[in-house]
């Protein structure tokens, strides 16, 4: 009896010595308490992961957005994010349907899409012969996964947007709302990848308004950041992370003179943040040319805040408003204590320019603009909050947004882990940068690659480059009358200048270098106000869930057709990280 029940109690220690043996193995940190962050530790944790969430500022949701409401798509279009409001039981109201179109602020007067075709034609028409433009060039992209897959289209890549829009003859009311536009959900078209703008109006191509603005996500996307946070165990916040250093057993990460070990580490940071930490051993050569040469638009956001509703009530503003006055993109949201807010995103050239501007300062040259279209605007406000995203050290923009050359160099180069690091991130992700959506989505991607990890799967440093499909790019270019041949011109119906042809397929050479990008002049820079104290930021949001609504798509794309998540770049935009552009 004696022997056999000292060989039970042996058996005992042994299983409870290798179940501890095995939790200690399951152990990760999680770098950054944005939303993709969070979501990553929640998936690690679910699965029996001991996970410690660190966030270097003193709260947790990054860029998520200020609005109070926002925004989001139906289950089509943001599966990963109607997952997780439906299991966390977020509270969602039906869109009414005055938000499903743009509207527009002209010269002082506002008009929905109806009015402009009535009383300005010619602005209408260039909108709609731009949109049909910008759909030929989504066409021209098979594979969104790879937009490069041939020299021809590989040639995009070295153009930036504004070069290209200046061949489309377009009259200088529609030029203004079409750069609002483009600015708007990337950053000004003279920084912007022709390729990128190409690949991401390919993935939102034919989505419709109706499935970008199904419900409106009460208390906005912080209100998931919260769901989130209640679900984790350990998060330390004020915990700057100032060195990650790999070996073969494992993982430190160092908080000035602590150091905490794992196994595995997720870094779900932007590039700008990242640039900020040791890695040993250190990231080659092409990760960190990307950490520093990787575009981010620039974006703030502001919300006025009134009394009462100081437009006329046709004037809903509660889709998309732009306006060639230099106010940016707006929208109005309710208040949660009556009256209502105007959110309005300053980007591109417009939100550089306010950079010299204290919060009052910019506060008072936006209403100087709005209270130009609505005089009773200066009685009725109350106050604003902002967000400087393009001057926060931590973001150092927005979101995600390629510049010209720079998917040839950097393109899906964040989505395989180096060692026992992974990385999540709006910037990580293919389809839906700069969005609620493909924040999440990359967070569940980290999760995932972790695990894979700790099972033995090893994965294949990302390969980027041009595609050297030399005989499908000549296919391409053969086709008389293609969209290539009048990249140029616009659409073939339209009277065009003599096209510029593409370049000629050529066995694979050396990425050229991009074309510098020389930005115009923004649009109506404001001039200062009389000086006024400026007063502290508050927290920044998580591009624009607006490029606050959150863009975003299907949890996993087909190689071919990708389940568009966000709305055409041409046309309105879906929820936006930036009230998360993670």
């Amino acid at each position: 009896m004696s022997v056999g029940w000292l060989r039970a109690c042996a058996l005992v220690m042994l299983g409870l010595f290798s179940v501890s043996a095995l939790a200690k193995d399951k152990t990760a940190i999680v770098i950054g308490g944005g939303l993709s962050g969070l979501t990553a530790a929640y998936e690690l944790q679910s699965k029996g992961w001991q996970v410690t969430l660190l966030e270097a500022r003193s709260s947790l949701g990054g860029r998520s957005g200020m609005a109070t409401s926002e925004w989001i798509g139906n289950d089509k279009t943001q599966p990963v994010l109607n997952k997780y409001v439906s299991n966390f039981k977020l509270s969602t109201t039906p869109a009414p349907e005055f938000v499903r179109t743009p509207s527009y602020l002209i010269d002082g007067e506002y008009f929905s899409a109806a009015d402009l075709a009535t009383k300005q034609p010619a602005t209408a028409e260039a909108l709609k012969r731009f949109d049909k433009t910008v759909d030929d060039l989504a066409r021209s992209i098979d594979d969104p996964l790879n937009p490069a897959a041939n020299n021809t289209l590989h040639a995009l890549d070295q153009i930036n947007v504004s070069s290209w829009l200046d061949k489309q003859n377009l009259p200088a009311t529609a030029r203004q709302l079409i750069n609002q536009q483009i600015r708007t959900r990337y950053d000004e078209p003279s920084r912007l990848s022709l390729l990128y703008f190409a690949q991401q109006s390919r993935v939102y191509r034919g989505v419709s308004d109706r499935d970008l603005r199904a419900s409106r996500l009460v208390g906005g996307s912080p209100v998931l950041a919260q769901a989130l946070v209640k679900q984790l165990k350990t998060i330390k916040t004020n915990a700057p992370v100032s060195a990650i250093i790999q070996d073969k057993d494992g993982v430190t990460v160092k908080v000035d003179s602590v150091g905490y070990q794992a196994d595995y580490v997720v870094l779900a940071v932007p590039l700008r943040a990242l640039n900020k930490i040791q890695m040993t051993p250190a990231l080659d050569a092409q990760h960190l040319a990307a950490i520093k040469g990787t575009n981010y638009g620039w974006r703030d956001q502001i919300m006025l805040k009134f009394k009462t509703p100081v437009w006329e009530s046709k004037a809903r503003m509660s889709g998309e408003t732009f306006s060639n006055a230099g106010l940016g993109m707006l929208w109005i949201e309710p208040a949660l204590k009556g009256g209502a807010n105007v959110v309005i995103n300053l980007s591109g050239d417009n939100a550089r320019v306010m950079q010299a501007f204290g919060d009052k300062q910019m506060v008072d040259q936006v209403l100087i603009r709005l209270h130009a279209f609505y005089p009773q605007a200066r009685g009725s406000f109350t106050g604003y909050e902002i967000r400087r995203y393009s001057s926060d050290p931590s973001t150092g923009g927005a979101y995600l947004a390629f510049g010209p050359g720079q998917i040839s160099k950097f393109w899906r180069l964040w989505e395989r882990p180096i060692q026992r690091v992974a990385f999540a991130g709006e910037h990580t992700d293919t389809l839906y940068p700069g969005t609620l959506e493909g924040a999440l989505r990359t967070g569940q991607r980290a999760a995932g690659q972790v695990e894979d990890l700790a099972a033995g799967k090893s994965f294949e440093p990302a390969k980027v480059g041009p595609a050297a499909a030399a005989v499908g790019a000549g296919a391409v270019v053969a086709k008389k009358g293609n969209f290539f041949s009048n990249l140029f011109g616009g659409s073939d119906d339209e009277k065009k200048p003599e096209p510029v042809k593409a370049p000629e397929p050529v066995a694979p050479v050396p990425v050229p270098a991009p074309a510098p990008a020389v930005a115009p002049a923004p649009v109506e820079a404001p001039k200062p106000a009389t000086p006024a104290k400026a007063e502290p930021a508050k927290k920044a949001a998580a591009k624009p869930a607006a490029k606050t609504e959150a863009k975003k798509a299907p949890a996993k794309a087909p190689a071919k057709k990708a389940e568009p998540a966000k709305k055409p770049a041409a046309k309105s935009a879906a929820t936006p990280a930036t009230d998360t552009k993670a």
